[in-house]
């Protein structure tokens, strides 16, 4: 019981890796993501990463969801040959080990809980601000999932009852204002003159660079970031959030006007006393989240020792 394989699996790529108990990677491995034969390539990429190497006794998972952990089924918005995808039993087919599933951003939570930005923390708020926005809870060390496997799902809490309408079904949700995709539209549409191929590092730049609409653009997203973190506070007392994810890059355009909108928006001193950070970890902190559930998972279910033999 040396090492657990840990995967990653999201729209853009598919990765794994061998973890030990002290987080530290014995080898690992990365892919982009097919559009079709997902599965397939994920077998190839397990294969890749186990051949030759200690051999893993459980598998943790960080999958994009939404999910059911009832089921291990997963239905990933970026993945759209997976609808209702038995993954964990799949999984647990191909390598014949103990698998257990979570969130990709529950897993981000989790993985900057152990090895990264929120080791002290009795209750800690993980967010994900790429092209969407994702989310995880790790409550007194242990991941919150809720009952379907979705807690945590806060960009699509809704801070703004008359916003447009979201993909989700809601309407104003922090996704609309704060994902990279949306950051860059709302520019686009107030006057921002980007070229060809505008993307979220062109608007980080430009705001960076004193430009007036990219700028507004990061304090908009940011004011509705700040209107989850303190309701989410509120709601459960967080006391630290760590951020992460490609939006996250921009830095301090994105990480002033947080702060600036925090201390307008909080008002009770424990909502006000939430400590935001950045994430220390990066794109490895699934990774890490995954092998952590695989680890409290195995040591969880691992039958008990023996009781020592009766000398007389």
């Amino acid at each position: 019981m040396t090492h657990v394989l840990a995967i990653d699996i999201g729209g853009t790529k598919l990765a794994a890796a061998l973890v030990d108990r002290s987080g530290a990677v014995l080898r690992s491995s990365t892919v982009p993501t097919p559009r079709e034969d997902v599965f397939g390539a994920l077998a190839l990429l397990i294969t890749e990463v186990v051949a030759d190497g200690p051999a893993p006794f459980a598998v943790g998972i960080g999958c994009a969801g939404p999910l059911n952990l009832a089921s291990g089924t997963v239905s990933p918005v970026n993945i759209t040959s997976w609808r209702d995808f038995p993954l964990r039993e799949r999984v647990r087919e191909l390598t014949g080990l103990p698998t257990v599933l979570a969130g990709d951003a529950q897993c981000f939570a989790l993985g900057e809980h152990w090895l990264g930005m929120g080791g002290e923390s009795a209750s800690m708020l993980g967010i994900v601000v790429s092209t969407g926005i994702g989310g995880g809870l790790v409550i007194g060390g242990a991941p919150l999932l809720g009952p379907t496997g979705n807690a945590g799902h806060v960009g699509h809490m809704t801070v703004n009852p008359d916003g447009d309408p979201c993909p989700c079904g809601s309407r104003g949700c922090v996704e609309s204002y704060a994902s990279g995709p949306n950051l860059v539209r709302w520019a686009l549409a107030n006057g921002w003159a980007a070229g060809p191929s505008p993307d979220g590092a062109m608007l980080a730049r430009d705001a960076a660079s004193g430009n007036p609409v990219a700028r507004a653009a990061f304090e908009r997203g940011a004011r509705a970031l700040a209107a989850m973190i303190v309701s989410t506070a509120a709601a459960i007392e967080v006391t630290h959030v760590v951020i992460g994810g490609g939006v996250a890059n921009a830095g301090p355009v994105l990480f002033d006007p947080l702060e600036r909108a925090m201390d307008e928006l909080a008002g009770f001193a424990f909502v006000r006393a939430v400590e935001i950070r950045r994430s220390k970890l990066g794109v490895q902190a699934a990774l890490a989240g995954a092998a952590k559930l695989a680890w409290s998972s195995a040591v969880a279910t691992a039958a008990p020792p023996p009781e020592p033999h009766d000398a007389r």
